[in-house]
């Protein structure tokens, strides 16, 4: 009776496999097929384009695009842009993982809601609340034209644009994995005497280290591709506030294919690598969570 009762019990715990598992082969090839035309169309045939008409003159010619003033200075406003943004996006985003998944507090549920509002607003809207906030005839423009400060159409003004729609980033990784990992480690070390730094340095963040590495390289690919809230603050002055997706459509517009899409071809290389680091990190965190299970 308990040989039947076991076998009743594993057949009723293996049936939902053998049922997956024996989807027919028709709708299996029908899904993956769909599957590949759709990466085709939507990711594999965009990039060729890209590279084709980047290399379409030869390799001199791509080289002389990308060697270009306005180039250089689109490639060195991004990447200031994003070394100023990522670190402050991993600030923000781990002082607010911490205060939501290890504290009670008044608010919390609002700072949550805040925490998911670039994702909810436009690029363009948040952009354009910036010119009416620091432009000259915005609400602290006067001021900042008698004081000499200047926001818009300035690099603060695209740091601050880059910064707000990429703030979610970091923050919405670590706050899941916080919440999951409880706060019983961080508790111990306090009671064992540790300090609240070396509680976050060595216990934290060894914890949250795959989870914010994986923040970082999300906040990184979005601050340097973003283009609607960076458009309506840079004013599109050429050689000092075109970010690398602005001069790309500068080139295009002025007829010069080879030295858009050179440009471009930069972008998409730099999506690639961060795709490449980002399954990196996915395999040593799996690596690590199989290694601490066993």
């Amino acid at each position: 009776m308990a040989e039947t009762a076991g076998l009743v019990k594993r057949a009723q715990t293996a049936a939902p496999r053998s049922k997956v598992a024996n989807d027919p082969l028709w709708l299996r090839v029908a899904l993956i097929s769909l599957m590949l035309v759709l990466m085709t169309l939507f990711l594999i045939l965009p990039l060729i384009v890209v590279f084709h008409e980047a290399l379409a003159k030869g390799l001199a010619a791509y080289g002389d695009a990308l060697k270009q003033p306005e180039t250089l200075a689109a490639v060195r406003l991004t990447l200031l842009t994003a070394a100023i943004v990522v670190p402050l996006n991993v600030v923000f985003g781990v002082s607010a993982a911490w205060a939501i998944s290890k504290f009670q507090f008044w608010g919390k549920n609002l700072l949550i809601t805040l925490i998911d509002l670039p994702f909810a607003v436009s690029p363009v809207i948040s952009g354009l609340i910036f010119v009416l906030l620091f432009g000259r005839n915005g609400i602290m423009g006067p001021w900042m034209i008698d004081h000499g400060v200047k926001i818009i159409f300035a690099t603060p003004g695209i740091v601050l644009a880059t910064a707000f729609v990429t703030f979610p980033f970091v923050a919405r990784e670590l706050i899941p994995l916080m919440q999951a990992q409880g706060s019983d480690e961080e508790q111990a070390a306090q009671v064992l005497g540790a300090s609240g730094w070396q509680t976050f340095r060595r216990v934290t963040l060894p914890n949250i280290k795959w989870g914010l590495l994986y923040g970082i390289i999300l906040c990184n690919a979005r601050a340097m591709g973003e283009f609607g809230a960076v458009s309506v603050v840079s004013g599109h002055i050429v050689g000092l506030t075109n970010t690398m997706p602005l001069q790309v459509e500068v080139f295009y517009d002025d007829y010069q294919f080879v030295a858009a899409f050179a440009l471009a071809s930069l972008l998409a290389m730099l999506a690639l690598v961060t795709l490449v680091v980002k399954n990196i990190v996915e395999w040593f965190a799996a690596r690590q969570m199989s290694a601490g299970e066993e």
